[in-house]
């Protein structure tokens, strides 16, 4: 890797979300002593941060639904752009657009390309992939404006979500439904608040596994992270919905925590990995991403879904994975780079081996 580049972290921002990004550090004052309530860092500040201690030259930018953002984006002189869009203008199914104005650009950048956002993001077309290449998903269906689009044989109890949302971004402990009268209220529910189409999953009880997956022409399957949803109040459903992952003042949120998996054998650990590395490479998944996962009492691994470009703070399971495997947070930071700037044509041409 050259000494230095300058590497422009992409974000979006829109509507009442924050605009700006806390400003770079300020040397602190002599004789002033001011004790102030630590801020928990967005990710983009630990990854800025991470790029000045490898010697690089970082810089932010950020696309704010507005034309002139896109031209900005255009004219930004720069080596490599860390790519952590996740939307346009508010819009989530945007986000492999961004990814398609930097190809034609001929930009490079970390992370999916426009093909592997479009395919991890279409839920029901990621699981007939599934189904073809014979990875176990739950049986499911797809429902939007009284039209029944894709249907298998599925029983209660199920589960409804968005179709192309992520971030459990739609699903909440009333996600899983016992009844056709609480199937019908959460499809409205879906349809009305998300303009998306319904995905209905047969419920799979088991342990949630996630395996963070690094590289391209040999991606490494990192150490496999749970989380442990077993101390959940009784009768809520062992979901990880939003109440879990980002509700910090709710007791689901405070009675849930992930940790590297060690009580798995190594079989087990086998059929996890290799599994999720299968659909890494299905979905045309490049540089990095987290395969999440079901594993039942009986044994038996079932894909929920794949997140290219999975949130990279300090304090999210890829990182835990990438720790547990002897990485620092810049080692980290490092590979995803070195990744991104691999010959073009490669990364283009990376597909599942026969």
């Amino acid at each position: 890797m050259d000494s230095k580049l300058k590497i422009t972290v992409l974000y979006e921002s829109w509507g009442d979300e924050e605009e700006q990004v806390a400003p770079e550090p300020e040397k602190k004052k002599r004789g002033v002593k001011k004790r102030r309530k630590k801020r928990e860092k967005h990710d983009r500040e630990e990854i800025f941060e991470a790029l000045e201690k490898l010697g690089h030259e970082p810089s932010y930018m950020m696309l704010d639904g507005e034309d002139k953002s896109l031209l900005a984006l255009a004219r930004q002189e720069t080596d490599l752009f860390f790519n952590l869009v996740e939307s346009y203008a508010g819009d989530d199914t945007m986000e492999m657009h961004v990814a398609a104005f930097l190809d034609l650009l001929g930009r490079p950048y970390t992370g999916a390309g426009p093909q592997g956002l479009y395919l991890a993001q279409d839920k029901s077309l990621a699981k007939k992939l599934f189904q073809f290449y014979n990875i176990r998903t739950p049986y499911f269906a797809t429902c939007y404006q009284g039209k029944l689009d894709h249907s298998q044989e599925i029983s209660f109890p199920l589960i409804v979500k968005p179709e192309s949302e992520d971030g459990s971004l739609g699903i909440d402990q009333g996600s899983v439904v016992g009844s056709v009268k609480e199937l019908m209220e959460r499809i409205h529910y879906v349809q009305e608040e998300f303009k998306s189409p319904a995905l209905i999953e047969e419920y799979i009880e088991g342990r949630e596994i996630y395996a963070g997956i690094l590289g391209n022409q040999n991606p490494e399957v990192l150490p496999l992270v749970e989380l442990d949803l077993s101390k959940l109040p009784e009768g809520m459903p062992k979901v990880a919905g939003m109440e879990v992952k980002w509700e910090k003042d709710s007791e689901a949120y405070k009675l849930t925590k992930s940790a590297p998996v060690e009580d798995l054998d190594e079989d087990t650990q086998e059929l996890l990995s290799s599994t999720a590395l299968t659909t890494y490479r299905i979905l045309k998944l490049r540089d990095y991403g987290r395969i999440d996962m079901r594993l039942t009492d009986k044994g038996k691994v079932y894909v929920i879904e794949a997140n290219p470009n999975p949130w990279l703070s300090s304090n999210s399971e890829f990182f835990m994975a990438a720790k547990k495997s002897g990485r620092s947070y810049a080692d980290m930071i490092a590979e995803i780079i070195e990744c991104a700037r691999t010959d073009r044509r490669k990364r283009d041409k990376l597909h599942i081996n026969s």
